[in-house]
């Protein structure tokens, strides 16, 4: 199983960056990049690979509606030639308050934008010529715009002729095509106990059309880490109250809320309402108490050295073979230390 962490984007990302070195050396095995409406992940990923040698670079996640594939393309070529071949792109079609908020662009056809992309993707990086007729078109027809596009293929060689690529799923749909294209699935707040019932179909059938060719899908999950004794170190379950209750209560609208949806789908449906009103009306801090401590158990590692070994071998039970954590610690080169000895 390998071990990553996200690199933190709030405050000076510069920062954070400075200090995966340590964690590389500490035996961290990838670093992911989020941009959500921050700072773009591209630039960041680009300057660690310059500070790292051996970690793998991950965006978690460029969204699939305000880059086009060829601007995608181009990101991961040049992103895997800076890191020698370190580079791993994930993708998502985020949410439509960022994507019509921010971007200004319709949230339409998620699932289709999504295989089309990875399509073109795998395509561009064989430096085929790129000629598509679907939700997007290459070249353009001579009726629309100046009609003079041609179809070109990638101008300089890639570092590598395929690049991983992982998609962030939820909904049933997108995950059965994850399991029949992607290389990867990157899930959020994910409770190994309650995988298989949640997505265990959706993953046989996707699983049962994969790709020729493509290796069996990886599974990014994890959660919050802390390994020591006493009640200061259970206490510190209550620091991912807030994310949770965010991401249930306020990620999106009402009825427009995948991560409600998925709280829901857990067997949490009077929380997931209780949560969602209350973040929704204001009331952010009551909406922290509601989130079920079951949940905050079971989707994080945080306890005794022997809790979280128990804790690994459930993730890994449910076919995590990424576990993503966030050390909550002073030290969290030390915490990624021993959680890599817990691993192996």
């Amino acid at each position: 199983m390998k071990l990553s962490t996200q690199l933190m984007y709030a405050g000076n990302p510069r920062e954070a960056a400075d200090q995966v070195k340590a964690l590389e050396d500490a035996g961290l095995d990838t670093i992911w990049v989020a941009e959500a409406y921050g700072f773009d992940s591209p630039t960041l990923m680009g300057y660690l690979a310059a500070k790292t040698e051996r970690v793998e670079i991950g965006s978690a996640i460029l969204n699939i509606y305000s880059r086009t594939p060829g601007a995608l393309l181009q990101t991961a070529a040049g992103l895997d030639n800076v890191s020698q071949g370190r580079a791993i792109i994930g993708l998502g079609a985020s949410g439509p308050q960022v994507i019509e908020g921010f971007h200004g662009v319709p949230y339409d056809k998620p699932l289709g934008r999504t295989r089309e992309i990875i399509d073109l993707l795998r395509r561009g990086l064989r430096r085929e010529t790129l000629v598509h007729d679907g939700i997007f078109t290459l070249p353009l027809p001579e009726d629309q715009g100046l009609g003079l596009g041609k179809p070109l293929k990638l101008l300089n060689k890639p570092e590598r002729p395929s690049i991983p690529l992982y998609v962030a799923a939820l909904g049933p749909k997108n995950v059965e095509g994850v399991a029949e294209y992607a290389d990867g699935w990157l899930p959020f707040l994910f409770v190994p106990e309650k995988a298989q019932d949640v997505w265990g179909g959706s993953l046989a059938r996707g699983t049962a059309k994969r790709h020729e060719g493509l290796a069996p899908l990886e599974i990014c999950a994890g959660g919050m880490v802390a390994i020591g004794e006493g009640p200061e170190t259970k206490a510190l379950l209550d620091f991912a109250r807030p994310t949770v209750a965010l991401y249930v209560g306020g990620m999106g609208a009402r009825g427009k809320n995948f991560y409600n949806e998925l709280a829901v789908r857990y067997g949490y449906e009077k929380e997931a309402e209780e949560i969602q009103d209350l973040y929704l009306g204001g009331n952010k801090r009551d909406a922290e108490k509601v989130v079920p401590t079951e949940l905050l158990e079971l989707g994080n590692l945080v306890g005794p050295a022997s809790y979280v070994k128990e804790r690994i071998a459930a993730f890994a039970e449910a076919g995590v073979t990424n576990l993503q954590v966030l050390p909550a610690s002073d030290d969290p080169a030390a915490t990624i230390r021993q959680l890599r000895e817990l691993i192996d």
